[in-house]
């Protein structure tokens, strides 16, 4: 009996990848992900806050039209963006000088009490505010989580996931390869997560107004609670 429970102990120790690197962290992540861009498109003003295209591209717009204040109002998410990542990076570098053991884990803290804060700005001329600062949630995910065991990928934006998991699974079907036959599974499995992410973000934004963002800080808590297993296999 003792020797199965210290095999099991093994298998965790030594096995291949982090907690935040597999299928169930990613699934979890990508629901977030999901809920965010259904939540602000509904509940903030029709945008998608998760990705920065969309921003750029309408700055570029307006901005050849002359039309300056509505090209602006794409720069804050934008800047957002770009400070999630540097905020990321200082984290993940500087975590034992700031007594930070999982730097994973106090990205999703923060993520968690921006989001809450979110949720609690009423529904107004607000809205810029409550995308730039899902834009910089969006960020500190992006830049944090990038790969699912040997695979990379994105849990805020879908269009990566698609390309690469329609790449394997042809390589998986023409050249009989199992290495890309279980990394398109993967990664669809991601991808129709993100799907019921929004599904779900769609259905309790229209029930519960801003505050449905609760829900999306409260699955960033179970990715919390992941942390308390230190290595696990795909």
């Amino acid at each position: 009996m003792n020797s199965k429970v210290f095999d099991i102990r093994d298998r965790l120790s030594y096995s291949k990848y982090e907690i935040h690197e597999t299928v169930l962290f990613g699934i979890l992540l990508a629901l977030v992900g999901g809920f965010l861009d259904s939540y602000t498109f509904i509940a903030r003003g029709g945008v998608f806050s998760n990705a920065q295209t969309g921003n750029i591209v309408l700055l570029g717009i307006y901005g050849a039209q002359g039309q300056w204040i509505h090209a602006l109002e794409h720069l804050p998410p934008i800047i957002a963006f770009i400070l999630g990542v540097i905020v990321t990076e200082i984290i993940k570098g500087n975590s034992p000088k700031m007594f930070i053991q999982e730097w994973g884990k106090a990205i999703l803290v923060l993520e968690i009490l921006v989001l809450l804060v979110a949720g609690l700005i009423p529904k107004s001329n607000s809205d810029i505010i409550v995308n730039t600062i899902i834009s910089f949630v969006s960020s500190l995910q992006i830049a944090s989580f990038r790969k699912l065991g040997d695979c990379p990928y994105s849990t805020t934006m879908t269009t990566g996931n698609l390309r690469t998991a329609c790449e394997a699974a042809y390589a998986a079907i023409t050249k009989k390869d199992k290495k890309a036959s279980e990394r398109a599974k993967k990664l669809f499995t991601i991808i129709i997560c993100f799907i019921l992410g929004a599904f779900v973000g769609a259905i309790l934004t229209i029930l519960f107004g801003v505050k449905a963002i609760w829900l999306a800080a409260l699955i960033l808590c179970v990715n919390v609670a992941l942390f308390s297993v230190k290595k696990q296999n795909i």
